[in-house]
């Protein structure tokens, strides 16, 4: 049975805390180096759902990709929500660990899982990590699909493939253009735009998408397809709860932990419902 500093130094090989980006907060949030650790659970989101769920399923640390104090605090009151969430853990003995923008340049890390749950060859990094002498590091992935798939094709695999949500997939382009390659980035990734012009793939799937960068960057690209389908920010990154999982299993075997690791299937992605345009003219704006 190891210390919970045992699995913190392990889950710091697979996402270095160095490696992540000067903002982000990422690493051990609560919890005490000396206890003991039987059960883990992966999520996305260090919300009071989840952490309710590791109370129940009796998980003695949670690892969420998302930071619970992104920028910083001067309280951990239970009068507020983050708060409250600090309350819960420390009173049920649950260490949390945050794994963040160093989960998304690691190999394999967050856009690893999202090639892999679209069934995509991955041929390298979108913007590689110029500290990593092996070019596998760094934001981003840009892959190959098996056989060509139009545009619309494609969007219709993510909707099948990701996790499902309220969203779906949204699509700028032309839905019956070919796509043979295919730049993807878990999470936000309309900072990426310059990088997939560069890459000269066939499309980009990403999240939160905004109108303006995707107006400006379907109009600059429009002398060649190049499609850009926006899905649900949590979608794109849950699949790495089970890439990590599954790495922490395979440590767990390796040093006879016996560790239990689950990920959470709660959906925290924050939009409920979604309502379609029922305009009977779908190119038109209503009179």
């Amino acid at each position: 049975m190891p210390r919970l500093s045992e699995v913190i130094a392990a889950l710091e090989t697979l996402w270095p805390a160095e490696r992540a980006e000067s903002w982000d907060a990422v690493g051990t949030v609560a919890g005490d180096p000396d206890q003991a650790v039987t059960r883990v659970l992966f999520a996305v989101d260090p919300v009071q759902e989840i952490v309710d769920e590791a109370v129940e399923l009796g998980a003695d640390l949670l690892v969420t990709h998302h930071p619970l104090y992104l920028r910083g605090t001067t309280t951990v009151a239970a009068t507020h929500f983050k708060g409250r969430v600090v309350h819960t853990l420390i009173k049920n003995d649950i260490a949390l660990h945050v794994a963040h923008t160093n989960a998304d340049t690691a190999d394999p890390g967050v856009s690893d899982a999202l090639a892999g749950a679209l069934d995509l060859r991955i041929t390298g990094p979108l913007v590689p990590d110029p500290t990593d002498p092996e070019g596998r590091r760094g934001l981003g992935r840009v892959c190959a699909l098996d056989h060509p798939l139009t545009v619309r094709e494609f969007a219709a695999r993510a909707a099948e493939c990701l996790p499902a949500t309220a969203q779906g997939i949204r699509v700028a382009g032309d839905p019956e253009a070919l796509v043979r390659t295919v730049a993807v980035s878990g999470g936000s990734g309309d900072s990426l735009f310059d990088h997939v012009r560069a890459a000269g793939v066939d499309a980009f799937l990403t999240a939160d998408l905004r109108h303006h960068p995707a107006s400006e960057f379907t109009a600059a690209v429009a002398s060649r397809p190049l499609a850009l389908l926006d899905a649900a920010h949590w979608a794109t990154e849950w699949p790495w709860c089970e890439l990590a999982a599954s790495q922490l299993d395979e440590i767990s075997d390796r040093h006879g932990w016996d560790l239990r690791v689950h990920v959470s299937k709660t959906v925290t992605d924050p939009w409920t419902a979604h309502a379609a345009s029922t305009t009977s003219d779908p190119l038109g704006a209503p009179n």
